[in-house]
């Protein structure tokens, strides 16, 4: 890093432009596919039984819904703060603060949990080898993470989205590698499971629609931060052409890799009932089926990949989270400091060092009261979809106004689809708040805190609204 001051500059600018497939990377490394592969779908199978797959394509269809109002929007507004410049552009400037601040709690609540989730898949690593951490010692590689993503993200973009892109990649292959040899394995007749090539498990079967569409919404968690990459779009080479694409992108990767996970997985477990039961009641799908279907050793590699995936994420929603502050402070909101790059990497290094830091704090210091890695990661999970459920609405409702706008260039049919969205974000709050048991009844009021804070900033400065809406329209 530079030993010059960072100095403050209109738009963070990488020595070379981000393309498509750099800023898919960041969407798809927030996404973290191993991670979610390994976790999301065990919660599925305890509800709708053998149609799991079926419950991503529903998952994969909402999150279709929620993208349109993302790739629609970033066609014409190209800006570093993603909900932000969007629902400001067309909402307001006040409405684009609180969805803004509403994002930023998101990844910041995300990146904590990421922090955690890094934990356990290092302590499932250690696992598979045999070696047991003592209570307490997660900790020690959650602030190893910590600080090789803040090593990392103080580095350029461009290099910090490649990293991702390795990652992401290794992982995604060797995820598809496993799902192969289990398909070729049950084909042949050469599986522990007699429930063969089961093809219904695409179909919703016995699973009743209220099950499948309350699955959904954990299924919809797989695709969390779909729209990270939007954060770079002033270090993007053509942001009108690259960012929505890129956005839509991360999306349909994430999907077809999703459902098609899931049913190897499903299959995999069998789909009578003993299987159904080993699905659900597994702690990590991937290593357990990595260990049936191949051996001991692949289990131990998707273990590391997992845990490099896991990582991988942190970097994505920290730099996401830096992106937002770099862009809030720019419009006059919190230190100065957080609007400064640094000359020679052109990063927001002190919004860097804060999103990452205080990331790595939130998570160690569960720590420090008893809660484990995996509380961690559920705890904070919980909290930053709810802030991200009002985000990604705001977006919605950007996209409806804009609709109505002269010259919109958005026929008024493709309305559906922004409120088909709506519908599917409100039913994903209410599932996260109704029928809860402590500490989850918490984090609502927690993240809803978060976000009447953020409302309460912009309606007490109305100076503040005024630079983000002069901002904003300048760059519109």
């Amino acid at each position: 890093m530079s030993n010059q001051d960072p100095t403050p500059v209109a738009a963070p600018k990488t020595k070379r432009p981000l393309g498509t497939f750099e800023i898919t990377a960041i969407g798809i490394g927030f996404m973290g596919p191993v991670m979610a592969m390994s976790l999301n779908g065990i919660g599925v199978a305890a509800l709708v039984g053998k149609s799991v797959p079926f419950t991503f394509l529903v998952a994969f269809v909402g999150t279709l819904l929620v993208a349109y109002g993302f790739v629609r929007l970033t066609r014409r507004i190209t800006h570093a703060g993603s909900v932000y410049a969007l629902a400001g552009s067309t909402l307001g400037p006040r409405a684009g603060f609180f969805g803004g601040f509403a994002l930023l709690g998101t990844y910041i609540f995300f990146a904590a949990c990421i922090v955690g989730a890094c934990a356990v898949f290092f302590e499932a690593m250690l696992g598979e080898m045999g070696i047991v951490l003592a209570p307490g010692l997660w900790m020690i590689p959650a602030l190893a993470v910590g600080i090789a993503a803040l090593v990392l993200n103080l580095r350029e973009s461009a290099i910090v989205a490649r990293t991702l892109l390795a990652i992401g990649f290794v992982g995604i292959a060797a995820m598809l590698v496993l799902a192969v040899v289990i398909i070729v394995k049950i084909a042949a007749g050469d599986a522990p499971v007699a429930t063969g090539i089961d093809v219904s498990t695409l179909m919703p079967g016995d699973a009743p629609i209220t099950a499948i569409m309350t699955a959904a919404v954990f299924g919809f968690l797989s695709w969390a931060g779909f729209e990270s990459g939007t954060s770079l779009a002033e270090e993007s080479s053509d942001p009108k052409r690259v960012v929505p694409r890129a956005v839509l992108l991360a999306v349909i990767v994430g999907g077809l890799v999703y459902v098609f996970m899931m049913f190897a997985q499903t299959i995999g477990f069998g789909t009578d009932e003993a299987g159904i039961a080993a699905f659900a009641g597994a702690s990590s799908t991937l290593t357990t089926l990595a260990s049936t279907y191949i051996g001991p050793w692949f289990a131990v590699m998707i273990s590391i990949i997992a845990f490099l995936v896991a990582f991988g994420a942190l970097l994505s929603s920290s730099t996401a989270a830096s992106r937002l502050m770099f862009a809030l402070a720019r419009d006059g909101f919190g230190p100065k400091a957080f609007a400064k790059l640094n000359p020679s990497t052109q990063v927001p290094t002190y919004s860097v060092i804060v999103a990452v830091g205080l990331t790595t704090i939130m998570t160690l210091v569960l720590g420090l009261f008893q809660a484990t890695s995996v509380d961690a990661y559920y705890w904070y999970a919980t909290m930053g979809t709810l802030c991200m459920v009002i985000a990604y609405g705001m977006t919605s409702i950007g996209v409806i106004r804009h609709t109505f706008t002269p010259n919109s260039g958005i026929a008024k049919w493709e309305l559906i689809f922004p409120i088909m969205a709506l519908a599917f974000l409100g039913y994903t709050y209410v599932i996260q708040v109704v029928g809860q048991e402590a500490p989850y009844t918490y984090f609502p009021w927690l993240a809803g805190a978060w976000c009447v804070i953020g409302l309460i900033i912009v309606l007490s400065r109305p100076a503040l609204a005024k630079r983000i809406g002069t901002r904003l329209t300048v760059e519109d």
